[in-house]
């Protein structure tokens, strides 16, 4: 059964959504910015990808469904906060994110997990395999997701430069040594 965010954090995050919508208008003029609400996550059709912009937000492919978007969304809300070690885990909002704490964010946001999970308890969230749209990688030590295509990642593997802490990132990760998980039609 999929959960919601608290009250706090969903209005939050509205505000939120509505200048993510804006922005990836400006940035993005052939992209709607996300899905309608209630949109199927299950349709057949290949799913859209993410673009990446030079700043590092990520922008919602047209046919993403509403929880993708919310996702998204939330991962550019924190996306220059720095890394810090339980960083997330006291509640959605942090001053700083860890791995798991950064992943239970974007997850939170997208009505799929009702409270922070650190990296260990994410190797069985969900579904085994990957997922349509938002797929976790987690092991013991990390956990890291792809949402849309685009990496959602602490660590800058794969890239010379970029930061730690929370990033949308282009470049792939092996997932080699982690348990592959989804939230079943997503």
């Amino acid at each position: 059964m999929r959960t919601q965010p608290g009250i706090p954090t969903r209005i939050a995050l509205a505000g939120l959504l509505s200048s993510a919508l804006l922005a990836s208008a400006a940035d993005a003029p052939a992209q709607t910015g996300g899905g309608v609400p209630g949109s199927d996550a299950t349709s057949t059709t290949r799913p859209g990808k993410a673009k990446l912009t030079k700043k590092g937000k990520a922008i919602p492919p047209a046919d993403a469904p509403s929880g993708v978007v919310w996702a998204i969304a939330a991962g550019n809300r924190i996306r220059k906060r720095p890394y810090v070690w339980g960083g997330g885990h006291g509640g959605w909002d942090s001053w700083g994110y860890d791995c798991s704490g950064a992943v239970s964010y974007v997850l939170g946001a997208a009505g799929l997990l009702p409270s922070p999970l650190p990296s260990g308890p994410l190797m069985s969230w969900g579904s085994p395999g990957k997922g349509r749209w938002i797929t976790v990688m987690a092991n013991r030590r990390h956990t890291y997701a792809v949402v849309a295509g685009l990496r959602w990642d602490t660590s800058s593997r794969g890239k010379r430069r970029g930061g730690k802490g929370p990033r949308w990132r282009k470049a792939k990760r092996s997932p080699r040594g982690f348990a592959i998980r989804h939230y079943p039609s997503y």
